[in-house]
């Protein structure tokens, strides 16, 4: 083997989702999504559409027709552009009212240590915000930005698995395989999107969906949370099994 095929042959790339899993904002993300959406179109927000495992771009989308209102991509644009603006303004607030999960700055860390593992995340949350979310509680330091995907990339969650599969590859100069990859998240959504890819998953009931909802949804892997350090590592490692 070439010393690139031994190279790929050892890497290991873990797919982070973060709210939820590894981030809880408790409600401020509502707040800040309804500044932006004021902003944007004018409209107060009065409801929003469904959040959980879904990209930015769709709830942007589903939540301007729950107010009667029709968008584009220059909507959505100038919609993302206030979100993270909003972030940076309230990051005080963002610090005080939310939190890391427990577990998760050890799970980063201790995953950081293994040698071959690359981590990223794969999330609905647009870049800017995705990184203002994890800096806000110094979860970023272990995080290869350019490979992830976000919520500006694609509608289609298992679509942001694929585009961080092929930055990946691009990145490391040879073909990451479904079987290289490990994707963490607490939804059926990010279940779904990782089955859709061959990826296999470990599953947190960390967020709404209990763990009989993860099993459900096609997770054969599923964790309380991330506080055993030890057996999560042991998980990721064992491609999504239970070692």
């Amino acid at each position: 083997m070439s010393q690139l095929e031994v190279a790929m042959a050892a890497l290991r790339v873990v797919l982070w989702d973060i709210d939820h899993t590894l981030v809880d904002m408790r409600g401020i993300g509502r707040e800040l999504s309804a500044q932006a959406f004021e902003r944007v179109t004018g409209v107060p927000m009065r409801q929003q559409a469904k959040v959980d495992g879904i990209t930015e771009s769709v709830i942007f989308r589903e939540t301007a027709k729950l107010h009667g209102l029709t968008t584009d991509r220059e909507d959505f644009e100038r919609f993302a552009d206030a979100l993270a603006e909003a972030h940076i303004l309230r990051h005080a607030d963002l610090r005080e009212r939310g939190h890391a999960l427990p577990g998760a700055t050890a799970a980063l860390d201790a995953l950081a240590g293994l040698p071959g593992v690359i981590q990223t995340v794969v999330t609905g949350n647009v870049r800017a915000v995705a990184e203002i979310k994890l800096q806000t509680f110094g979860l970023d330091r272990n995080i290869t930005w350019k490979i992830g995907a976000f919520g500006e990339d694609d509608d289609i969650r298992a679509e942001l698995v694929r585009i961080a599969l092929k930055r990946t590859s691009t990145a490391f100069g040879g073909a990451v395989e479904p079987a290289d990859v490990v994707l963490v998240g607490d939804t059926p959504a990010d279940i779904e999107a990782a089955v859709q890819n061959e990826v296999p998953v470990v599953a947190v009931a960390t967020g709404r969906s209990t763990v009989d909802d993860l099993l459900e949804a096609g997770a054969t892997c599923v964790l309380p949370d991330l506080r055993d350090t030890a057996l999560f590592v042991a998980v990721v490692k064992n491609q999504g099994q239970r070692p």
